[in-house]
Order: C-alpha cells, then structure tokens, then sequence
C-alpha cells in the first residue's frame, strides 16, 4: 500500500513538470513524447539526427548476421566490462596504493570528462540506441540498456585511456626493447578497438555512436596530455581557494547537466564522476601537505616488491571503501530529507524531472541495485560468476527502455507515412491504367476480400489489385465503398485503437527505472568523494600506521 501510494506521488511529481507542449495524448506517440518534454532547439536538433540512427540500423543488423558467432558473442560481451564505470573505479584506487599517482590522477580526470559529456550528449540528444530488432543486443549489463545511445560511453572512455597510455609508453621507448614495446603497443591498441567494434557487434550503438564517441575520446586525452600535468602542479601548489573554486566549478557542472526527456541514468554517472573528482582533488592537496619535501610521486612511494604488502593494501583499502560506502549512504538517505524539505520550504530545491521531491515521500525505502558504478557486497558473488562463465551473457530481442519502445513506435509511424506517401504517388498511372482496362464494377467489388497492397508489392499480371486503390478513393455516390478517416497512427479509427492499445502495452513491458529520489543527488557526490577521498589520502595514511606501505 505504501509502494502504491509512492508510486502515485511520484507519478503525480513528473505531470507537474514543465512542458511546451500540453497535450495528454502526445506521450503516446514517439514524435509527440519528444516534442512535448524537450526545447525546441532539442528536438529539431534530434529530428535532424534521428534519420541516421535509423539508417546505420539495417547495415548493422546486415554486419552482425554475416559476423555472428558464439566465440565472438563471449568475446565482446567480456571485454566490454573493461570500458565499465565498475572497471575503471576498481582499478583507479590501485593506482595510488602501488605508487602510480600521477597516473592514477590522469585517469580520473580522463574518465570523469568522458563520462560527463557523453552523458551530457546523450540526455541532450535524446537518441536512442540502433533498433532491436533487427539487431539483437548482447551484453552482460542490464544498466546499459537504460541509456540513450549516442555517443558511445565506452568508446569515449577506451579511446582516451588507450590514447594516453600509447603516449606515455612513447615516453619510455628507450625503457623497452622493440619487442615489448610493439607487444604494448598492439596491446593498447587491440583495447580500443575491441571494445569500439565490440559495441556495434553486440547491438548496443552505432557507426555514429562510436566515431563521435572516439573523436570524444581523442579530444579528452589530447587535453590531458597538453594540460594535465601543469593542472595538477596549479592545484597542489596552491591553497584552499583554489580547491574552493574546482568544487564550485563541479557543483555547476552538476546543475547545468541536461535534462533528459526519458527516465535516463546517465544523470547518476555524471554526478558519481563528479564527486571522484572532489574527493581527489582534495586528498590529494592535503596529503600533499602532510609530506611538503617530497614530489607527488614520492609521496606514494609503497614497498612493491613485497607481494604480502601489496595484496593487503588492495584488499584493505577496498574493504574501507566498502565500508564507508555502506555507512555513509545509508546515515545520508535517513538524515537528508528533513534538511531537504526545510530547504526546499525556501525554495533552493535542485529539481530533477525523474526524481522525486522530499515534499512528496517521508523516507527513502532501502534501494537495491542503484549503483551503475560500484557493486553493493550482496551484488559481488553474482559479478563473478559472470566473470567465470562469460557464456552467460544475455541476447535480448525487443525493446528494453523506455527510450527504444518510443522508437519503435516512432519508426513503425515513419514507415506508415512513407508507404502511403509511395502509395498516393502511384495513384496517377494506376488512374490510367484502370481507363485502359475499364473493368466493370462487379471486378472491383469482387477484389474487396484482398488486403490493400502498396505499389512494391503489387503483381504486375493481376488486374484486380492494380484496381484495388479505387477503393481507396471517396465517392460521393456510393458510401459502402468509403474506408474510415485515418487516424493519427495512420491508419483507420479502428486500426488507431489497436494501435494505441499496443503501444500501451509496449510501454509497460519494458524495464522501467526504479523511482529516484532527490536526495540521491547529493549523497552521490559525498560518498564518491569519500571514496575518492579514502583512495587518495585516507588509506595510504592508513596504510603507513598499519605498517603495509
């Protein structure tokens, strides 16, 4: 009952979100849902872009057929975990507790630029991934799904790490015979590329997807390999103000972030992304200050020759992370609404179009499966046993968002606007061609049993649907032979109704996001940056008292 009645409120939260466009009805078309929930300068930017996702769809599900099998599936579906938020939050804290800061600084940085803008990109698009089907989509990460497909997050993030590190493995050619270094080299190479062909072979984006996704990606460590390092040495030499104005900076980013017309998680990544790079900033600036005659390196100078050290440093600090999340999280989902609800009386509210506001919950049910970047305890034994049988994937045929179900509505619409326009084109010489053969009327009334047919479908030799349009034609003279007005769906009233029925049908089969909360916003970016915080200072101090370093 109490689900029911939250359901309700949140329900009642999204119709009082502000729309140009106050028609009830339109949701239930993919056309009007899009031109009633964004701006205009949005949609008409997303119908100039949404013919290529739809032309780009038959070449891939063509690509997919003639490429498909079952090594390939386990092959992509497995290195596509290595472009994963999961992935990456896993390795980056290892960067710091093996010595590697400097490194570890530049992958924040990279991965939290490209998980902003391409989410940025995708909640201002609002484009959906290629259509399934034709294509079937393979993957072993049911979050993915939820999103909108352009650009590819994942090409974003494996373009820029594997860019940066050819770059600094170029810095240490001299370090490695030709060899090792062609070995690395290829290997860089071989990341990216699986992982950006990977995404179109396993249905989840397109050609466009991956090359704006990649260029993203070139421009992202492009920056950090110009500007990165003399970034790093203006903040470390500085004081507090200048950590003040990176937060205020971020906690722009976090409210100017695009509104999304459909109950998209990019949103959630970003403000994650965001808080890692509070959290490191700050430890980072203040662990520095703790050890003053020392580099930054050197300051993470760890003992990494003693394989006991290390592999207690990585499980330790992962355990702390843990830990801190589980704690953190839970004391701010109880605490925070009051503060929420008070502030929010005064009108300083952060509204978010698919999160519910305090005023209309009184406390946040415990969440399960709400975070797309670090696994909860309970959701580990589960991760690994996909990780020991990657045959386990999932091929999933059909819509599975909100997003992909208003496409294919909106698609099956276009081809219905696009068969009859060829239709009302081959009226004219179809009139002729009735004038030479003069059936008489007991001909025409004799093809009614047969379903209308469109030109590229019609039989040449068959004088009986070359006269089928006929019937289409209104008469004032005999009514028996009128068709129903078109609806809006394209076809007559009863077939709209249908129509319409189906739609609603469709809409509720697919996976419908859990309900948000406001107060989710902020206690992602404090716990992030606790974790970034734990990873960049906390545990290495830790580490030095325990006597592991």
């Amino acid at each position: 009952m109490a689900e029911s009645i939250t359901q309700d409120q949140f329900v009642a939260h999204l119709s009082r979100t502000h729309s140009p466009n106050k028609d009830p009805d339109a949701g239930l078309r993919g056309l009007g849902h899009y031109e009633r929930r964004l701006p205009a300068w949005r949609f008409r930017l997303r119908q100039r872009l949404i013919p290529i996702v739809r032309w780009e769809t038959p070449y891939l599900a063509r690509m997919q057929q003639l490429c498909r099998s079952s090594w390939l599936d386990t092959y992509f579906a497995l290195t596509a975990n290595l472009g994963t938020h999961t992935f990456f939050m896993t390795a980056l804290p290892i960067c710091y507790w093996c010595g590697f800061p400097d490194i570890g600084n530049a992958l924040v940085h990279m991965l939290a630029l490209g998980v902003y803008f391409s989410g940025f990109v995708k909640d201002l698009a609002c484009l959906p991934r290629p259509l399934s089907p034709p294509l079937q989509r393979i993957t072993m990460s049911g979050s993915a799904a939820l999103e909108y497909g352009f650009p590819s997050t994942h090409t974003t993030n494996a373009v820029s790490v594997a860019a940066f590190c050819l770059y600094q493995l170029h810095l240490v050619r001299d370090d490695h015979t030709n060899f090792t270094y062609s070995l690395l080299q290829a290997l860089f190479y071989c990341y990216a590329t699986s992982i950006t062909l990977g995404r179109m072979y396993c249905g989840m984006h397109g050609f466009f997807d991956v090359i704006f996704g990649g260029l993203l990606g070139a421009a992202i460590a492009w920056l950090q390999i110009t500007h990165g390092e003399s970034f790093d040495a203006w903040v470390l030499a500085g004081d507090w103000t200048r950590l003040a104005m990176i937060v205020v900076i971020l906690g722009i980013a976090v409210r100017v972030h695009s509104e999304p017309a459909d109950n998209c998680p990019c949103f959630d990544d970003s403000v994650s992304f965001v808080g890692v790079v509070m959290g490191i900033e700050l430890g980072g600036w203040h662990y520095g200050r703790l050890f003053d005659g020392m580099d930054f390196v050197g300051r993470y100078g760890f003992n990494n020759q003693d394989l006991f050290k290390i592999g207690a440093r990585i499980v330790g600090g992962i355990a702390v992370i843990f830990v801190w999340r589980a704690v953190m999280k839970s004391m701010l989902l109880r605490y925070l609404p009051p503060i929420y609800r008070f502030v929010d009386h005064y009108g300083l509210t952060l509204p978010r179009r698919y999160f519910l506001q305090s005023r209309n919950y009184k406390s946040v049910p415990p969440l399960r499966s709400d975070d797309n970047l670090i696994p909860q305890a309970f959701e580990i034994s589960a991760l690994m046993s996909r990780l020991r049988n990657p045959r386990k994937r999932t091929v999933s045929i059909g819509p599975q968002s909100e997003a992909d179900a208003r496409e294919f509505i909106a698609n099956r619409a276009q081809k219905r606007r696009d068969s009859r326009s060829s239709f009302d084109a081959s009226k004219p010489s179809q009139r002729r061609s009735t004038r030479a053969l003069s059936p008489p009327a007991s001909a025409v009334i004799g093809c009614s049993s047969s379903p209308p047919q469109t030109p590229s479908h019609t039989s040449a030799d068959s004088a009986c649907h070359e006269v089928k349009p006929l019937l289409q034609v209104k008469s004032p003279t005999d009514p028996n032979l009128l068709t129903p007005p078109l609806s809006d769906a394209g076809a007559s009233s009863d077939s709209g109704r249908e129509d319409e029925r189906k739609t609603q049908e469709l809409l509720r089969a697919v996976e419908k996001p859990r309900i948000r909360y406001d107060v989710e916003v902020v206690t992602k970016l404090v716990v992030y940056a606790g974790i970034a915080w734990w990873a960049a200072e906390g545990n290495p101090l830790l580490f030095r008292w325990v006597g592991i370093a």
